[in-house]
């Protein structure tokens, strides 16, 4: 299997950094959408990141519980691989962004409002 990162790949995970999504962790998204359980080496591959930013990308998407790591035992002695599952649906991923974008909105708003109660009061 031939992995690639195309240039709408690389369109969609610009998105998601324009929304909020860490640059890193928009990339190695957009490959986890693919729905295919993956290594960290794979990923670095296909994303072109380095081991550590991809650790990192990881990271963030395993505390937004939107992958989740799984242990692979190996025929070999030695550590287990670790395969990387994408957890979430797209549509939860991109309902959760949009509620978040909103309560900052909205809470920004209110600080505005917040603002000009207080000028209002001096």
């Amino acid at each position: 299997m031939s992995l690639q990162f195309s240039r709408g790949d690389e369109e969609i995970a610009d998105l998601f950094w324009d929304i909020g999504v860490k640059k890193n962790t928009a990339r190695v998204l957009v490959l986890m959408l693919r729905d295919i359980d993956l290594t960290s080496r794979v990923i670095e591959r296909v994303v072109d990141l380095r081991q550590p930013e991809v650790s990192i990308a990881l990271n963030d998407l395993i505390k937004r519980k939107w992958i989740k790591k799984i242990n692979q035992v190996t025929e070999n002695k030695g550590r287990p691989v670790l395969i990387y599952h994408l957890y979430r649906k797209l549509d939860d991923i991109l309902d959760e962004l949009k509620k978040d974008i909103v309560g900052d909105y909205e809470e920004k708003v209110k600080e505005i409002e917040k603002v000009r109660e207080l000028l209002k009061t001096q």
